[in-house]
């Protein structure tokens, strides 16, 4: 259902597409296929050299729904490699093109361990990079580790060391019951928590506390689409199950500003990226 709120999200979205066009143009990417549907695709933008570098997973945002895509997270990418770091901007299966559960969570880990490929990628040295629905996939690729067998993701081939969460959309159960993006929750996991406990069980990282990796959360307090809330919830959680967790709240940031390669929101998570990686 295509609501007001969508729309100026929407809008807000394709002016920061638009805004990062002004940024210098990096190398042409590596196009990576990880599946036959053409959503099942991902770019790699490497720095210039040809030694091995660490790189980002860049997980794009929009409620998981099919009319976001991996434009917004290209700039970010780019900028990445721009400074140091490979930048892996990865496209999944979303609502309204087959994805949902558990095809999204497959297509994620999937684009992951297709890493393993790349001769340039330093394996050893993998983190994510997600914005609100971008950064529950990022934290939760996070902890593929921990996953039960036969659970979506599990059994990872590239584990990801670190993750930084851009406004992310951290506690699947609470963002139902808060109607966090509307129906998004129970459009993207198929059924309510009351119904199918174990679902948000898998797939909310608030859920699979301890990850056992550092997770770094940045979040605007200003932010109108995902409560900072969401990111406060997840600190007070992670530190009481000894996981290293680190949030910085941006006073004068909303939700978007943490996508905009020209603004301070997505320098602070640029350098989280770095300090994640011991840069």
């Amino acid at each position: 259902m295509i609501t007001r709120r969508g729309l100026l999200v929407a809008g807000a979205l394709a002016g920061v597409a638009a805004c990062a066009k002004d940024k210098p143009k990096t190398a042409e990417p590596v196009a990576v296929s990880y599946g036959a549907d053409e959503a099942q695709s991902a770019q790699l933008y490497l720095p210039d050299g040809s030694k091995k570098v660490p790189v980002a997973v860049v997980i794009h945002g929009g409620f998981w729904m099919k009319q976001y895509g991996v434009e917004l997270a290209i700039p970010l990418a780019e900028d990445l490699a721009r400074n140091g770091i490979a930048g892996y901007a990865i496209e999944y299966r979303r609502v309204g093109n087959g994805g949902g559960w558990p095809a999204t969570f497959e297509d994620v880990a999937a684009a992951i361990d297709a890493l393993a490929q790349q001769p340039r990628v330093d394996v050893s040295r993998v983190i994510a990079i997600g914005h609100s629905a971008g950064g529950q996939l990022a934290v939760w690729a996070a902890g593929r580790a921990h996953l039960p067998a036969g659970a979506p993701g599990a059994a990872p081939r590239v584990r990801i060391q670190g993750a930084v969460s851009q406004a992310g959309v951290l506690d699947l159960v609470d963002a139902y019951r808060e109607q966090v993006g509307g129906d998004a929750v129970q459009a993207f996991l198929g059924a309510t928590p009351d119904r199918d406990r174990a679902r948000y069980t898998l797939a909310s990282p608030y859920e699979r506390l301890p990850l056992k990796v550092p997770v770094a959360l940045v979040h605007g307090t200003r932010d109108e689409e995902v409560p900072i809330e969401q990111s406060r919830r997840y600190r007070d959680a992670a530190l009481k199950a000894g996981d290293p967790v680190k949030l910085t709240e941006l006073p004068k940031a909303g939700h978007f500003e943490l996508i905009d390669p020209h603004d301070e929101g997505w320098t602070t998570c640029r350098t989280e990226a770095r300090r994640l990686l011991g840069f």
